[in-house]
């Protein structure tokens, strides 16, 4: 009996043809897929360029190169009508806000506070370091026959001197007052105010019921054999004043062998005159 003959199989249902068609769909898909990742990003002369700020008008609306009529985007260049971009949330006459920054203005810088006009003739009634806590009644000093300046009484530890022949507070020239910086009872009237630092306020209070402040430029110490009478007593052209004690090494038969001397210069004056 003769073989029969197996019947050929039909093209599409070959194995060479299933490879072949799972190899174009993969193709396809990838292909596909790149091409529509490619739809979703911008392009690259859209990535690159940046729109344009809007400028503002006098009247601070945002107008584009000058006819945002109805635009719905920033114009890059020209007209720009009907274009589709990114949206700023204006459309020109709707009260846009600009997205150029602001102009600042410069900061001028503080003027100097104009110095305080001096004060007339009037004598000192107390004398207030707030610093120090210190607050003490003033009185009234001279020269001696020497033509040294007197010092406030021993028995009276917490009495300033001013001295008469001088400017009263607040008047133009330089003010000395004197105190004591200790008596065999313990510390006096100025004791502490070699503490004192630039910018600490001194307060002399006039009878008239006005007060001079002064501030604090500096505070020095100078051996009385070599006191530097026009550095301390000269005139500066402003109302100024000194406040004068004892310092350095103590002798009981010479006593002290220095001065603390505070600087200060009249920076306000407070209060009016009675009967003004």
């Amino acid at each position: 009996m003769a073989r029969r003959r197996r019947a050929r199989r039909p093209w599409y249902r070959t194995r060479a043809y299933r490879l072949t068609r799972t190899l174009v769909m993969s193709v396809c898909l990838v292909v596909g897929g790149v091409w529509w990742a490619g739809e979703d990003e911008p392009t690259a002369a859209a990535a690159t360029s940046a729109p344009a700020p809007i400028a503002a008008d006098g009247n601070g609306n945002g107008n584009g190169s000058g006819d945002a009529r109805g635009a719905k985007s920033h114009r890059v260049e020209g007209e720009g009508r009907g274009t589709k971009s990114h949206r700023s949330g204006a459309d020109g006459r709707g009260g846009a806000k600009s997205l150029r920054p602001a102009p600042t203005r410069p900061v001028r810088p503080a003027r100097p506070k104009p110095p305080p006009r001096p004060l007339p003739r009037s004598p000192a009634a107390s004398l207030a370091i707030p610093y120090l806590g210190l607050e003490a009644p003033v009185m009234g000093l001279g020269l001696d026959r020497e033509r040294r300046l007197t010092a406030p009484p021993v028995d009276d530890p917490k009495l300033v001197g001013w001295y008469e022949g001088g400017p009263t507070p607040g008047e133009p020239g330089t003010a000395v007052a004197v105190g004591h910086l200790d008596t065999r009872t313990g510390p006096a009237v100025f004791a502490a105010i070699g503490q004192l630092r630039p910018g600490r306020i001194v307060e002399a209070r006039r009878a008239d019921g006005r007060t001079a402040v002064y501030t604090v430029d500096a505070v020095k110490t100078y051996e009385k054999a070599h006191f530097p009478n026009k550095e301390v007593y000269g005139d500066r052209g402003r109302p100024e004043l000194r406040l004068i004690t004892c310092g350095g090494t103590y002798d009981r038969k010479k006593g002290y062998a220095s001065n603390v001397i505070v600087f200060a210069h009249l920076t306000e004056t407070r209060g009016r005159a009675r009967g003004t």
